[in-house]
């Protein structure tokens, strides 16, 4: 014991010290990676004391807000900027006139630091160009090979900049990250399917989507929220694709028996989520809870919470498609929450429609966490190894399982009884109760719901 606490107290204070420089690292990267965002807070002056004292976490919403995540009112602080939204847009034009750019993207790429160990990917939009007349085109400029696992993607070395190469501007190849491309080719559909993209916005995966079925059939692009609508249809333009319909509407609210949707065999859900798996293009890794390996702080654990709610019953909805075989599930999280314990929580519903866990490319060697059964068919990336954090989840449907027309997704819990009644219910029953609870009242709401298709001709 004599001996155990002089080294004991050595101990704590070499980690107080090794605390305190990592603290100070963390801080000075944080305003050095972030300045375009400091720029934009204090252009608009809008941060009371409350919220400087959560900084970092304001820093990560600001980012969302003007860059193109969807923002959700998930928590106050969300609440707080969201009402700001103007204030911050003004400062960041402001911003533009003042750097004398005219695009957000040139902004960007100008404040942004490149990790000099992560490659550069770019995939071949085959709609446009083939994989060999893309190589031989890059290989005049850069060292390029052929990336070992996606199909149509090639790596190049860190810092390249293809911002404004001719291939990038007309859409002949897209500026992709690797897991980012494995997501639609994940989920592998078949040329001549119909296939619906639920939360498609920017489009890059949309796109992919249609390459990869050799534009035949139909890809389905819904987006809820209406300002990424437009950034959506401009990745459509550019990539040439001619089977994609761009839907201005809530994916939950679609109905799967409609005539739109009956037909749909494949469905790629990459819904919101947290984003921190992207720490090269997002700022979640800045936060102290991430950093220094602590719990979350409060609003970060309501703002986990809440996207995972909105992510089980994205995915609950998905299952219930009644021609649907093929389901990814996939965010840029590196979270369980929103990873694991969405997929754990989903499985006995998945089941009861014929769906079991499939894997996506077997030979990856990082699967998901050991916290559920099946968990070896996950696919994880890691953000510091693979310079990306993202999850992957491939549901497959058994032949011949159906999805009984009687079945909702409230009623796939119900008990035996009750289903049994509820499938029971008689045409005559049906004939009386229907008018009564529903009318024309319902069908005036029905038919107001935000949907409508944006015309890409």
């Amino acid at each position: 014991m004599i001996i155990a606490e002089p080294f004991e107290a050595l101990f704590n204070i070499a980690l107080l010290l090794f605390l305190f420089w990592f603290t100070l690292h963390i801080w000075v990267d944080l305003f050095s990676d972030l300045p375009i965002i400091k720029d934009v807070l204090e252009g608009a002056n809008i941060l009371n004391s409350r919220w400087k004292r959560q900084v970092e976490l304001v820093y990560i919403i600001t980012y969302d807000i003007l860059f193109g995540q969807e923002i959700s009112f998930v928590g106050d602080a969300e609440k707080f900027l969201l009402q700001r939204k103007v204030s911050l847009q003004s400062a960041l034009a402001r911003l533009l006139v003042r750097k004398k750019m005219k695009r957000i993207e040139d902004l960007l790429h100008h404040y942004q630091t490149p990790d000099v160990s992560k490659p550069r990917y770019v995939r071949v939009n085959t709609l446009k160009l083939d994989v060999d007349s893309a190589l031989i085109e890059l290989r005049k400029q850069y060292m390029v090979e052929k990336d070992d696992l996606v199909p149509d993607l090639l790596k190049l070395p860190p810092k390249c900049d293809l911002h404004d190469h001719p291939l990038v501007m007309n859409g002949s190849v897209f500026m992709q990250g690797k897991a980012s491309s494995m997501v639609a080719a994940a989920l592998d559909p078949e040329p001549g399917w119909e296939v619906l993209d639920a939360c498609a916005a920017p489009g890059n995966k949309t796109v992919h989507l249609a390459a990869l079925m050799r534009g035949k059939g139909k890809v389905i692009a819904c987006e809820l929220n209406k300002e990424r609508i437009k950034r959506l249809a401009d990745t459509v333009r550019l990539s040439g694709s001619c089977n994609i319909e761009v839907f201005h509407s809530d994916f939950l609210s679609l109905d799967p028996k409609d005539p739109p949707y009956s037909k749909v065999r494949a469905i790629l859900l990459d819904p919101s989520c947290s984003g921190s798996g992207t720490v090269a293009e997002r700022l979640d890794h800045l936060l102290p809870s991430h950093a220094a390996g602590q719990s979350a702080n409060v609003d970060e654990t309501e703002r986990l919470t809440k996207l995972a709610s909105f992510q089980k019953k994205a995915l609950t909805h998905a299952l219930c498609f009644p021609q649907v075989e093929r389901i990814v599930y996939s965010t840029c999280s590196i979270h369980q929450i929103e990873n694991e314990d969405v997929v754990k929580s989903i499985l006995p519903l998945a089941a009861s429609h014929g769906f079991r866990l499939a894997t996506p490319f077997p030979q990856w060697h990082r699967r998901g966490l050991p916290v559920l059964e099946g968990f070896e068919h996950l696919l994880r990336t890691d953000p510091v190894e693979d310079k990306e954090g993202f999850f992957i989840a491939l549901f497959i449907r058994e032949e011949g399982s159906v999805i009984h027309p009687s079945l909702s997704p409230d009623s796939s819990h119900l008990s035996l009884v009750e289903r049994t009644k509820r499938k029971n219910l008689s045409k005559k029953e049906a004939r009386i109760i229907m008018p009564t609870l529903f009318g024309g009242m319902f069908k005036m709401f029905l038919y107001s719901k935000p949907s409508f298709r944006v015309n890409l001709k």
